[in-house]
């Protein structure tokens, strides 16, 4: 199984402004289900805290920053600092995950490869662990 990884997305630079994109399967491993983001993030608030069963989700940071905190089945933990409209984070299917750290007017915008789905969140850790959920 591949893990979290930053996935660094086509710049093109021109001085009337720079554009990125991403596309199947150039630069994602899935075909895109959903679209979602978040913003108006007060200051010192946590989001996510949670897995997904089967859902895979690439996250941009469009404006602004903020940290996304992996945890480990063992317990450790692995931070990314997405600032960048140019590189995105991509999450596999059974990754816990929060995040926090958000900057003043940070936008985060999050491609999924599945429709929402309640049944598809691990929202426990102990759980998650156990891999009682995770099917």
């Amino acid at each position: 199984m591949i893990g979290p990884k930053i996935i660094d997305l086509p710049k093109i630079l021109d001085e009337r402004g720079n554009l990125s994109f991403l596309q199947h399967s150039n630069q994602i491993p899935f075909e895109v289900e959903r679209c979602f983001w978040l913003y108006d993030v007060p200051g010192g608030e946590i989001r996510g805290g949670h897995a997904y069963k089967k859902q895979e989700e690439i996250i941009i940071a469009l404006s602004g920053s903020f940290d996304i905190v992996i945890t480990n089945l063992d317990g450790t933990t692995v931070k990314y600092s997405l600032n960048r409209s140019y590189y995105g984070l991509y999450l596999p299917a059974l990754t816990w995950r929060h995040m926090e750290n958000f900057s003043t007017n940070s936008l985060s915008l999050h491609i999924t490869n599945r429709a929402y789905e309640a049944s598809d969140y691990i929202r426990d850790f102990s759980d998650f662990k156990k891999g009682e959920n995770n099917a």
